[in-house]
């Protein structure tokens, strides 16, 4: 049976959308019927693909998964093929479970390619959008080694971490960002509002303004005749950075810069590494060979030139290299993990040894993370204080120079 969606009109003239199970178009309009529903429209939810140059194209349309989606759908599999649930009959559970029509649609699409007797695996694949290769790979070592539901409910704890840690840095970015966006509107209004109205106050004065005015008048100045032009500037030279980062060999050197840098130099450098130690974990004790995790672990870091320096090590690996050696080679990777890796491989206990290191460096990085973002805020304060604090003496030194002279 094929998954089909379908756009219909109630007994009240409302339009109604949803998935269907069925062999035949013709058999779903029937089904709509029965339902006391007008069927408008009946599509399969993938089409046939022309090519491989046609299916890479579909690919790009195909509905994502966020994080969260994804580990909750991860979680549900793994929970139902836990309790000895058909791989198929899971699949439908978890297409019903949801409420938006395209993640039912995708499901109901895997369970369709699932009874047509492809793995699990290679039907994920009909979405690489929302199951990535890290996702698919971990799921295919589990259906070989007959573990699936605990290499599942490993994926899910991964994914659930992954949401986890981002939900925390984006928590703690809302204050600081708040201040930050407060700190530039108000100082903005200062010299853009305020400042010119209480200069002509002095304006028909024959007084020496004091040198703390008259640069606070200059920068009101500035603000109110090229405030606009700044302001577009900025944005045309951000978006002209993210242009420029898109090109593989400017992206790659800069994120070599990033890594040298002092402080973001050790967050990205900590940030991937965990990462990377995470995802090699759980691949490697799912059964999936270490060359092909250590290919698959490559590709979720961001930082560029790190996966250019896994990819090398790659190749040391399939040569016959130790992992510790490997990476050490790079350059690149704190001591710590190097030491620690180099020790699972001797006494056979890499898996725990990663799933360690990802730890160990998850901690230190959301602690620098933590960090930075306690003291962003009172830096800002600091700004936004000193700011007003600058622009109030600059009006109030004319003013008590005003009050001795009339005395």
């Amino acid at each position: 049976m094929a998954a089909f969606e379908y756009q219909a009109l109630n007994g009240q003239g409302r339009e109604e959308k949803g998935v269907l199970e069925a062999d035949s178009v013709r058999q779903v309009r029937q089904l709509l019927r029965e339902k006391g529903l007008t069927p408008l429209g009946v599509n399969p939810t993938r089409q046939k693909e022309g090519g491989k140059k046609a299916g890479v194209l579909t690919n790009l349309f195909k509905p994502s998964l966020s994080v969260n989606e994804r580990a909750l759908i991860t979680r549900q599999l793994a929970t139902l093929i836990g309790a000895a649930l058909p791989v198929e009959e899971a699949l439908m559970a978890v297409s019903r479970q949801s409420e938006k029509p395209s993640t039912q649609s995708m499901m109901l699409t895997v369970r369709s390619k699932v009874m047509e007797g492809f793995s699990l695996a290679n039907s994920l694949g009909e979405y690489p959008r929302a199951f990535p290769s890290l996702h698919r790979a971990t799921v295919a070592a589990g259906e070989s080694a007959g573990h699936l539901d605990l290499v599942l409910n490993r994926l899910a704890d991964f994914t659930e971490s992954q949401q986890e840690s981002a939900a925390k840095i984006t928590q703690a970015l809302i204050y600081p960002v708040i201040l930050l966006v407060l700190t530039v509107f108000i100082l903005s209004g200062l010299l853009g509002y305020v400042v010119p109205d209480i200069v002509k106050v002095f304006a028909d004065s024959e007084q020496e303004l004091p040198m703390l005015t008259t640069v606070v008048i200059s920068a009101s100045d500035f603000v109110v005749d090229y405030g606009l032009v700044v302001f577009v500037f900025i944005i045309a030279v951000i978006a002209g950075v993210q242009r420029l980062l898109k090109v593989p060999s400017i992206r790659l050197s800069w994120d070599r810069q990033v890594l040298a840098l002092p402080i973001f130099g050790k967050l990205s450098r900590g940030t991937n590494t965990a990462q990377f130690a995470s995802t090699l974990s759980i691949l490697s004790s799912s059964g999936v060979p270490l060359v092909d995790a250590l290919r698959i672990a490559g590709e979720v870091l961001s930082n560029t030139w790190l996966r250019k320096q896994v990819i090398e090590a790659t190749v040391k690996v399939s040569e016959g290299s130790s992992l510790s050696s490997a990476l050490e080679r790079s350059g690149q990777f704190p001591p710590m993990m190097l030491h620690m890796i180099a020790s699972g491989e001797s006494s056979g206990e890499l898996d725990d040894m990663l799933f360690r290191v990802a730890k160990h460096q998850q901690q230190d990085a959301d602690l620098l993370m933590s960090i930075l973002l306690s003291l962003f805020g009172p830096m800002m304060l600091i700004v936004l204080g000193g700011a007003v604090f600058v622009i109030v003496m600059a009006i109030l030194m004319p003013i008590i120079s005003l009050n001795q002279l009339v005395v």
